[in-house]
């Protein structure tokens, strides 16, 4: 996201945009690559209450979230681009309010990668991780990337 200071993430995080909502799939390529034709949108609110119940020294990633809403809704899947822009919503959000946080860092993205897009970028992220007992790895010689080293086995179950 560009701008961030300029902007209310609280404002964006309360917008529903007319969530929840379920649409049925008809593209055949699409329904197997997600694995059904039924999608549910989840309002931001809904990453944001998930991503609270992650305690200390536990993960999740957004694929975790998705498929919990999922399920929880009797859905299929969860549509994937908002998923993401809403965790990061979520993620700055909690960074432009003084109290109420929301544990963003604790949230990963696939495979246990940090996320870039998080207030304080990767950094800031694995800052916060390691002072929970979490290990970082970085993992590429020019577009270095960085991970949460055997990240499944804090992993939070819903």
């Amino acid at each position: 996201m560009a701008n961030e200071d300029k902007k209310d993430f609280n404002a964006m995080l309360h917008d529903s945009k007319d969530m929840p909502k379920f649409q049925k799939l008809t593209d055949e390529k699409s329904i197997q690559k997600y694995g059904g034709d039924n999608m549910y949108f989840a309002p931001p609110l809904a990453y944001d209450a998930l991503m609270r119940q992650v305690p200390f020294g536990k993960l999740t990633t957004v694929g975790h979230l998705r498929t919990h809403l999922a399920r929880e809704n009797g859905a299929d899947f969860t549509e994937p681009i908002t998923a993401g822009i809403f965790v990061s919503i979520a993620a700055w959000a909690s960074f432009q309010r003084q109290e109420d946080e929301t544990p963003y860092w604790r949230t990963l993205k696939a495979e246990g990668e940090l996320n870039s897009k998080y207030p304080g970028g990767v950094l800031a992220q694995k800052e916060k991780l390691e002072a929970e007992g979490h290990q970082i790895i970085s993992r590429g010689r020019k577009n270095i990337r960085y991970y949460v080293q055997n990240f499944e086995d804090s992993l939070m179950e819903f």
